[in-house]
Protein backbone atom coordinates (compact mmCIF):
# COMPACT_ATOMS: atom_id res chain seq x y z
CA UNK A 1 0.00 0.00 0.00
CA UNK A 2 1.33 3.44 -0.97
CA UNK A 3 2.17 5.79 1.90
CA UNK A 4 0.50 9.20 2.20
CA UNK A 5 1.53 12.40 3.93
CA UNK A 6 0.07 12.62 7.42
CA UNK A 7 -1.05 16.20 6.75
CA UNK A 8 -0.98 18.85 4.04
CA UNK A 9 1.49 20.78 6.17
CA UNK A 10 3.77 17.76 6.06
CA UNK A 11 3.64 17.75 2.27
CA UNK A 12 4.24 21.52 2.06
CA UNK A 13 7.28 21.30 4.36
CA UNK A 14 8.67 18.31 2.44
CA UNK A 15 8.08 19.90 -0.98
CA UNK A 16 9.50 23.21 0.24
CA UNK A 17 12.45 21.27 1.62
CA UNK A 18 12.94 19.73 -1.81
CA UNK A 19 12.95 23.19 -3.39
CA UNK A 20 14.98 24.87 -0.65
CA UNK A 21 18.56 23.68 -0.86
CA UNK A 22 21.93 24.64 -2.25
CA UNK A 23 20.01 26.40 -5.02
CA UNK A 24 18.81 28.97 -2.48
CA UNK A 25 21.69 29.28 -0.03
CA UNK A 26 24.71 28.66 -2.30
CA UNK A 27 23.63 29.19 -5.92
CA UNK A 28 21.06 32.02 -5.73
CA UNK A 29 23.33 34.62 -4.05
CA UNK A 30 26.22 34.02 -6.42
CA UNK A 31 24.10 34.15 -9.61
CA UNK A 32 22.50 37.36 -8.30
CA UNK A 33 25.97 38.74 -7.61
CA UNK A 34 27.29 37.88 -11.08
CA UNK A 35 24.17 39.14 -12.91
CA UNK A 36 23.80 42.67 -11.65
CA UNK A 37 21.90 42.32 -8.38
CA UNK A 38 18.32 43.54 -7.96
CA UNK A 39 17.39 43.60 -11.67
CA UNK A 40 18.20 39.91 -11.90
CA UNK A 41 16.02 39.26 -8.83
CA UNK A 42 13.06 40.94 -10.59
CA UNK A 43 13.54 38.81 -13.73
CA UNK A 44 13.84 35.68 -11.58
CA UNK A 45 10.57 36.45 -9.76
CA UNK A 46 8.73 36.98 -13.06
CA UNK A 47 9.97 33.61 -14.37
CA UNK A 48 8.89 31.93 -11.12
CA UNK A 49 5.39 33.39 -11.50
CA UNK A 50 4.85 32.81 -15.23
CA UNK A 51 6.72 29.51 -15.73
CA UNK A 52 7.44 28.07 -12.28
CA UNK A 53 3.93 28.17 -10.80
CA UNK A 54 2.02 26.45 -13.66
CA UNK A 55 4.78 23.82 -13.94
CA UNK A 56 4.73 23.11 -10.22
CA UNK A 57 0.92 22.74 -10.19
CA UNK A 58 1.20 20.42 -13.21
CA UNK A 59 3.90 18.20 -11.72
CA UNK A 60 2.21 17.87 -8.32
CA UNK A 61 -1.13 17.14 -10.01
CA UNK A 62 0.30 14.41 -12.26
CA UNK A 63 1.62 12.66 -9.18
CA UNK A 64 -1.58 13.06 -7.19
CA UNK A 65 -3.80 11.89 -10.08
CA UNK A 66 -1.81 8.71 -10.70
CA UNK A 67 -0.31 7.94 -7.26
CA UNK A 68 2.81 6.84 -9.12
CA UNK A 69 6.46 7.72 -9.68
CA UNK A 70 7.49 9.84 -12.73
CA UNK A 71 7.74 6.88 -15.12
CA UNK A 72 4.57 5.22 -13.85
CA UNK A 73 2.61 8.49 -13.97
CA UNK A 74 3.22 9.03 -17.69
CA UNK A 75 2.58 5.35 -18.41
CA UNK A 76 -0.77 5.55 -16.61
CA UNK A 77 -1.90 8.74 -18.33
CA UNK A 78 -0.61 7.89 -21.82
CA UNK A 79 -0.34 4.08 -22.06
CA UNK A 80 1.39 2.47 -25.05
CA UNK A 81 3.15 5.74 -25.97
CA UNK A 82 6.76 6.94 -25.53
CA UNK A 83 5.71 9.64 -23.04
CA UNK A 84 7.06 7.49 -20.19
CA UNK A 85 10.51 8.62 -21.38
CA UNK A 86 9.76 12.06 -19.88
CA UNK A 87 9.41 10.37 -16.50
CA UNK A 88 12.59 8.41 -17.16
CA UNK A 89 14.40 11.70 -17.76
CA UNK A 90 13.17 12.83 -14.35
CA UNK A 91 14.57 9.72 -12.70
CA UNK A 92 17.88 10.24 -14.52
CA UNK A 93 17.89 13.89 -13.42
CA UNK A 94 17.54 12.95 -9.76
CA UNK A 95 20.38 10.47 -10.13
CA UNK A 96 22.74 12.85 -11.97
CA UNK A 97 22.04 15.95 -9.89
CA UNK A 98 22.49 14.20 -6.55
CA UNK A 99 25.85 12.75 -7.64
CA UNK A 100 27.50 16.19 -7.84
CA UNK A 101 25.09 17.96 -5.45
CA UNK A 102 26.26 15.62 -2.70
CA UNK A 103 29.86 16.62 -3.38
CA UNK A 104 29.07 20.32 -2.78
CA UNK A 105 26.94 19.42 0.25
CA UNK A 106 29.96 17.51 1.56
CA UNK A 107 32.00 20.70 1.32
CA UNK A 108 29.36 22.36 3.49
CA UNK A 109 29.63 19.62 6.13
CA UNK A 110 33.42 19.91 6.10
CA UNK A 111 33.16 23.65 6.60
CA UNK A 112 30.94 23.17 9.66
CA UNK A 113 33.91 21.36 11.23
CA UNK A 114 36.43 23.93 9.95
CA UNK A 115 34.47 26.80 11.55
CA UNK A 116 34.56 24.97 14.88
CA UNK A 117 38.33 24.66 14.48
CA UNK A 118 38.60 28.41 13.83
CA UNK A 119 40.91 28.03 10.84
CA UNK A 120 39.67 30.99 8.74
CA UNK A 121 41.28 34.42 8.47
CA UNK A 122 40.50 37.23 6.03
CA UNK A 123 43.43 36.24 3.80
CA UNK A 124 43.50 32.42 3.81
CA UNK A 125 40.00 31.39 2.68
CA UNK A 126 40.85 30.78 -0.99
CA UNK A 127 43.87 28.70 -0.01
CA UNK A 128 41.74 26.59 2.36
CA UNK A 129 38.98 26.07 -0.22
CA UNK A 130 41.32 25.10 -3.06
CA UNK A 131 43.27 22.89 -0.69
CA UNK A 132 40.09 21.10 0.40
CA UNK A 133 38.50 20.42 -3.00
CA UNK A 134 41.79 19.32 -4.61
CA UNK A 135 42.83 17.06 -1.74
CA UNK A 136 41.27 14.00 -3.33
CA UNK A 137 40.30 11.66 -0.50
CA UNK A 138 38.90 14.14 2.03
CA UNK A 139 36.09 15.64 -0.12
CA UNK A 140 35.15 12.13 -1.25
CA UNK A 141 34.85 11.13 2.42
CA UNK A 142 32.53 14.08 3.14
CA UNK A 143 30.53 13.20 0.01
CA UNK A 144 30.15 9.69 1.50
CA UNK A 145 29.05 11.04 4.91
CA UNK A 146 26.40 13.25 3.30
CA UNK A 147 25.06 10.36 1.20
CA UNK A 148 24.84 8.20 4.35
CA UNK A 149 22.72 10.87 6.10
CA UNK A 150 20.44 11.14 3.06
CA UNK A 151 20.13 7.36 2.79
CA UNK A 152 19.15 6.91 6.44
CA UNK A 153 16.22 9.33 6.06
CA UNK A 154 14.94 7.72 2.83
CA UNK A 155 15.10 4.15 4.20
CA UNK A 156 12.72 5.20 6.99
CA UNK A 157 10.04 6.03 4.41
CA UNK A 158 7.80 8.96 3.52
CA UNK A 159 6.16 9.53 6.90
CA UNK A 160 8.82 8.43 9.40
CA UNK A 161 11.80 9.54 7.32
CA UNK A 162 11.01 12.49 5.08
CA UNK A 163 7.98 13.84 6.98
CA UNK A 164 9.56 13.78 10.43
CA UNK A 165 12.96 15.09 9.32
CA UNK A 166 11.60 18.18 7.52
CA UNK A 167 9.32 18.90 10.48
CA UNK A 168 12.46 19.82 12.44
CA UNK A 169 14.94 20.75 9.72
CA UNK A 170 12.83 23.41 8.01
CA UNK A 171 12.06 25.53 11.13
CA UNK A 172 15.73 25.22 12.17
CA UNK A 173 16.80 26.46 8.74
CA UNK A 174 14.49 29.48 8.99
CA UNK A 175 15.67 30.46 12.48
CA UNK A 176 19.36 30.18 11.54
CA UNK A 177 18.82 32.28 8.43
CA UNK A 178 16.99 35.00 10.36
CA UNK A 179 19.92 35.18 12.80
CA UNK A 180 22.29 35.79 9.90
CA UNK A 181 20.01 38.44 8.34
CA UNK A 182 19.80 40.39 11.60
CA UNK A 183 23.58 40.26 12.06
CA UNK A 184 24.30 41.32 8.47
CA UNK A 185 21.90 44.27 8.57
CA UNK A 186 23.46 45.60 11.78
CA UNK A 187 26.95 45.85 10.24
CA UNK A 188 28.23 49.35 9.47
CA UNK A 189 27.99 49.95 5.71
CA UNK A 190 25.37 47.24 5.15
CA UNK A 191 23.01 49.66 3.37
CA UNK A 192 25.15 49.61 0.20
CA UNK A 193 24.62 45.87 -0.04
CA UNK A 194 20.86 46.29 0.48
CA UNK A 195 20.77 48.79 -2.42
CA UNK A 196 22.68 46.41 -4.70
CA UNK A 197 20.24 43.64 -3.83
CA UNK A 198 16.91 45.52 -3.80
CA UNK A 199 17.35 48.57 -6.08
CA UNK A 200 17.12 47.38 -9.72
CA UNK A 201 19.37 48.68 -12.49
CA UNK A 202 18.02 47.06 -15.64
CA UNK A 203 21.00 48.19 -17.71
CA UNK A 204 22.88 45.34 -16.01
CA UNK A 205 20.59 42.70 -17.55
CA UNK A 206 21.86 40.66 -20.51
CA UNK A 207 20.46 37.68 -22.38
CA UNK A 208 22.83 35.56 -20.34
CA UNK A 209 21.06 36.87 -17.23
CA UNK A 210 17.75 35.59 -18.62
CA UNK A 211 19.27 32.14 -19.17
CA UNK A 212 20.73 32.15 -15.66
CA UNK A 213 17.41 33.24 -14.12
CA UNK A 214 15.54 30.43 -15.89
CA UNK A 215 18.11 27.83 -14.91
CA UNK A 216 18.02 29.09 -11.33
CA UNK A 217 14.21 28.84 -11.25
CA UNK A 218 14.27 25.18 -12.39
CA UNK A 219 17.14 24.26 -10.08
CA UNK A 220 15.69 26.06 -7.07
CA UNK A 221 12.10 24.80 -7.44
CA UNK A 222 13.14 21.22 -8.33
CA UNK A 223 11.20 21.49 -11.61
CA UNK A 224 11.76 19.18 -14.56
CA UNK A 225 13.32 16.46 -12.42
CA UNK A 226 10.17 14.72 -11.17
CA UNK A 227 10.65 15.63 -7.51
CA UNK A 228 7.35 17.49 -7.23
CA UNK A 229 5.58 14.75 -9.18
CA UNK A 230 7.01 12.13 -6.81
CA UNK A 231 6.03 14.05 -3.67
CA UNK A 232 2.61 14.78 -5.21
CA UNK A 233 2.04 11.03 -5.62
CA UNK A 234 1.87 10.71 -1.82
CA UNK A 235 -1.02 13.20 -1.59
CA UNK A 236 -4.52 11.94 -0.85
CA UNK A 237 -7.72 12.68 -2.75
CA UNK A 238 -9.09 15.95 -1.40
CA UNK A 239 -5.68 17.53 -0.79
CA UNK A 240 -5.48 21.06 -2.20
CA UNK A 241 -2.77 21.27 -4.88
CA UNK A 242 -3.05 24.97 -5.79
CA UNK A 243 -2.66 26.43 -2.30
CA UNK A 244 0.08 23.87 -1.55
CA UNK A 245 2.01 24.98 -4.66
CA UNK A 246 1.61 28.63 -3.64
CA UNK A 247 2.98 27.87 -0.18
CA UNK A 248 5.93 25.88 -1.56
CA UNK A 249 6.88 28.68 -3.96
CA UNK A 250 6.40 31.32 -1.26
CA UNK A 251 8.68 29.46 1.16
CA UNK A 252 11.27 28.69 -1.51
CA UNK A 253 11.48 32.25 -2.85
CA UNK A 254 11.31 33.68 0.66
CA UNK A 255 14.30 31.64 1.82
CA UNK A 256 16.28 32.58 -1.32
CA UNK A 257 15.54 36.29 -0.80
CA UNK A 258 16.46 36.03 2.88
CA UNK A 259 19.73 34.30 1.96
CA UNK A 260 20.62 37.25 -0.28
CA UNK A 261 19.68 39.65 2.50
CA UNK A 262 22.01 37.78 4.86
CA UNK A 263 24.92 37.75 2.41
CA UNK A 264 25.06 40.98 0.35
CA UNK A 265 24.92 43.51 3.22
CA UNK A 266 27.80 41.65 4.91
CA UNK A 267 29.81 41.38 1.67
CA UNK A 268 29.49 45.11 0.91
CA UNK A 269 29.94 46.23 4.52
CA UNK A 270 33.33 44.51 4.67
CA UNK A 271 34.46 45.54 1.18
CA UNK A 272 34.32 42.24 -0.71
CA UNK A 273 33.32 41.59 -4.33
CA UNK A 274 29.76 40.22 -4.75
CA UNK A 275 30.44 38.98 -8.32
CA UNK A 276 33.08 36.34 -7.55
CA UNK A 277 30.76 33.53 -8.66
CA UNK A 278 30.50 30.03 -7.21
CA UNK A 279 33.22 30.74 -4.64
CA UNK A 280 31.02 33.30 -2.85
CA UNK A 281 29.89 30.81 -0.19
CA UNK A 282 33.19 29.00 0.32
CA UNK A 283 35.79 31.73 -0.28
CA UNK A 284 34.28 35.18 0.17
CA UNK A 285 31.84 34.50 3.01
CA UNK A 286 34.35 32.80 5.33
CA UNK A 287 36.56 35.88 4.86
CA UNK A 288 33.57 38.12 5.61
CA UNK A 289 32.81 36.16 8.77
CA UNK A 290 36.48 36.24 9.82
CA UNK A 291 36.37 40.05 9.69
CA UNK A 292 33.24 40.20 11.87
CA UNK A 293 32.98 40.16 15.67
CA UNK A 294 31.95 36.64 16.73
CA UNK A 295 32.73 35.62 13.15
CA UNK A 296 33.31 31.93 13.93
CA UNK A 297 29.85 31.64 15.49
CA UNK A 298 28.15 33.14 12.44
CA UNK A 299 30.30 31.12 10.05
CA UNK A 300 29.29 27.95 11.90
CA UNK A 301 25.63 29.04 11.71
CA UNK A 302 25.86 29.68 7.96
CA UNK A 303 27.46 26.35 7.04
CA UNK A 304 25.11 24.44 9.33
CA UNK A 305 22.28 26.22 7.50
CA UNK A 306 23.82 25.30 4.14
CA UNK A 307 24.08 21.64 5.17
CA UNK A 308 20.49 21.45 6.43
CA UNK A 309 19.19 23.03 3.21
CA UNK A 310 21.24 20.61 1.13
CA UNK A 311 19.90 17.63 3.07
CA UNK A 312 16.23 18.57 2.63
CA UNK A 313 16.77 18.75 -1.15
CA UNK A 314 18.93 15.66 -1.40
CA UNK A 315 16.28 13.42 0.17
CA UNK A 316 13.82 14.46 -2.55
CA UNK A 317 16.31 13.66 -5.33
CA UNK A 318 17.04 10.23 -3.91
CA UNK A 319 13.31 9.63 -3.39
CA UNK A 320 12.66 10.18 -7.13
CA UNK A 321 14.87 7.22 -8.04
CA UNK A 322 13.86 5.05 -5.07
CA UNK A 323 10.14 5.57 -5.78
CA UNK A 324 10.69 4.39 -9.36
CA UNK A 325 12.55 1.27 -8.18
CA UNK A 326 9.88 0.42 -5.59
CA UNK A 327 6.88 1.02 -7.90
CA UNK A 328 8.17 -0.26 -11.23
CA UNK A 329 10.67 -2.93 -10.24
CA UNK A 330 9.02 -4.27 -7.08
CA UNK A 331 12.20 -3.85 -5.01
CA UNK A 332 11.85 -3.13 -1.29
CA UNK A 333 12.46 0.45 -0.18
CA UNK A 334 15.49 -0.55 1.90
CA UNK A 335 17.23 -2.45 -0.91
CA UNK A 336 16.38 0.20 -3.51
CA UNK A 337 17.68 3.02 -1.31
CA UNK A 338 20.96 1.30 -0.47
CA UNK A 339 21.60 0.20 -4.05
CA UNK A 340 20.83 3.57 -5.66
CA UNK A 341 22.74 5.49 -2.98
CA UNK A 342 25.85 3.39 -3.63
CA UNK A 343 25.64 4.04 -7.39
CA UNK A 344 25.15 7.79 -6.85
CA UNK A 345 28.10 7.85 -4.47
CA UNK A 346 30.27 6.06 -7.05
CA UNK A 347 29.30 8.55 -9.79
CA UNK A 348 30.11 11.40 -7.40
CA UNK A 349 33.69 10.17 -6.87
CA UNK A 350 35.02 11.18 -10.33
CA UNK A 351 32.94 14.38 -10.10
CA UNK A 352 34.72 15.28 -6.86
CA UNK A 353 38.19 14.24 -8.06
CA UNK A 354 37.83 16.09 -11.38
CA UNK A 355 37.82 19.49 -9.68
CA UNK A 356 41.56 19.41 -9.11
CA UNK A 357 42.83 16.13 -7.73
CA UNK A 358 42.68 14.16 -11.01
CA UNK A 359 42.26 15.30 -14.63
CA UNK A 360 38.85 13.80 -15.51
CA UNK A 361 37.22 15.81 -18.27
CA UNK A 362 34.54 15.49 -20.98
CA UNK A 363 34.44 17.84 -23.98
CA UNK A 364 37.20 19.88 -22.42
CA UNK A 365 35.48 20.56 -19.09
CA UNK A 366 35.78 18.80 -15.73
CA UNK A 367 33.46 15.86 -15.10
CA UNK A 368 31.86 17.87 -12.26
CA UNK A 369 31.09 20.82 -14.56
CA UNK A 370 29.86 18.44 -17.27
CA UNK A 371 27.27 16.92 -14.91
CA UNK A 372 26.17 20.41 -13.79
CA UNK A 373 25.90 21.65 -17.39
CA UNK A 374 24.11 18.46 -18.49
CA UNK A 375 21.32 18.94 -15.95
CA UNK A 376 21.08 22.75 -16.35
CA UNK A 377 21.03 22.95 -20.17
CA UNK A 378 19.48 19.57 -21.07
CA UNK A 379 17.77 17.39 -18.44
CA UNK A 380 15.79 19.97 -16.42
CA UNK A 381 14.64 22.33 -19.21
CA UNK A 382 13.81 19.50 -21.63
CA UNK A 383 11.93 17.67 -18.86
CA UNK A 384 10.01 20.83 -18.02
CA UNK A 385 9.31 21.59 -21.71
CA UNK A 386 7.95 18.10 -22.43
CA UNK A 387 5.89 18.11 -19.22
CA UNK A 388 4.21 21.37 -20.24
CA UNK A 389 3.51 20.00 -23.74
CA UNK A 390 2.08 16.80 -22.25
CA UNK A 391 -0.22 18.68 -19.86
CA UNK A 392 -1.23 21.29 -22.44
CA UNK A 393 -1.81 19.10 -25.48
CA UNK A 394 -2.01 15.41 -24.51
CA UNK A 395 -3.77 15.59 -21.15
CA UNK A 396 -5.34 18.97 -22.04
CA UNK A 397 -4.69 21.83 -19.64
CA UNK A 398 -8.40 22.35 -19.08
CA UNK A 399 -8.83 18.71 -17.96
CA UNK A 400 -6.05 19.01 -15.41
CA UNK A 401 -7.45 22.36 -14.28
CA UNK A 402 -10.90 20.89 -13.63
CA UNK A 403 -9.34 17.97 -11.75
CA UNK A 404 -7.27 20.33 -9.58
CA UNK A 405 -10.14 22.73 -8.88
CA UNK A 406 -12.32 19.93 -7.48
CA UNK A 407 -10.14 19.83 -4.37
CA UNK A 408 -9.17 23.53 -4.25
CA UNK A 409 -10.66 25.22 -1.21
CA UNK A 410 -9.96 28.94 -1.83
CA UNK A 411 -7.53 29.40 -4.72
CA UNK A 412 -8.72 28.00 -8.05
CA UNK A 413 -7.13 27.87 -11.47
CA UNK A 414 -8.79 29.96 -14.19
CA UNK A 415 -8.64 29.72 -17.98
CA UNK A 416 -5.38 31.69 -17.75
CA UNK A 417 -3.73 28.46 -16.60
CA UNK A 418 -4.61 26.78 -19.92
CA UNK A 419 -3.02 29.67 -21.84
CA UNK A 420 0.14 29.59 -19.72
CA UNK A 421 0.72 25.82 -19.80
CA UNK A 422 -0.24 25.42 -23.46
CA UNK A 423 1.42 28.44 -25.06
CA UNK A 424 3.50 30.64 -22.75
CA UNK A 425 5.46 28.01 -20.80
CA UNK A 426 6.56 25.77 -23.72
CA UNK A 427 7.33 28.77 -25.96
CA UNK A 428 9.41 30.48 -23.27
CA UNK A 429 11.29 27.33 -22.28
CA UNK A 430 11.82 26.27 -25.89
CA UNK A 431 13.17 29.68 -26.90
CA UNK A 432 15.49 29.92 -23.91
CA UNK A 433 16.62 26.32 -24.41
CA UNK A 434 17.58 26.87 -28.07
CA UNK A 435 19.30 30.16 -27.27
CA UNK A 436 21.21 28.46 -24.46
CA UNK A 437 22.40 25.70 -26.78
CA UNK A 438 23.49 28.23 -29.40
CA UNK A 439 25.51 30.17 -26.84
CA UNK A 440 26.96 26.94 -25.43
CA UNK A 441 28.11 25.48 -28.74
CA UNK A 442 29.30 28.79 -30.19
CA UNK A 443 31.50 29.56 -27.21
Amino acid sequence: MRENWVSRAGFILAAAGSAIGLGNIWRFPYVVGTNGGAAFVVIYLIIILVIGFPLMVSEISLGKMTQKNPVGAFKALAPDTPWWLVGAMGVLSGFVILSFYSVVAGWGLAYVLKTLQGVFTVSNTEEIFVGHITQGLQPVLWHFIFMVLTTIIITLGVVKGIGRSVKYLMPALFVLLLMLVVRALTLEGALEGVRFYLQPDFSEITFGSLLSATGQAFFSLSLGAGAMLTYGSYLKKGDDVVSSAVWVIFLDVGIALLAGLAIFPAVFALGFDPSVGAGLAFVTLPAVFAAMPLGNLFAFTFFLLLSIAALTSAISMLEIVVSWMVDEKGITRFKATIGIAILIFILGIPASLSIGAVDISIFGISFFDFLDLFQERFLLPIGALLTSIFVGYVLKGSKLRLEVNQDSKKLKLGAWFDVLIKYVVPTAIGGILIAGWISLFSS
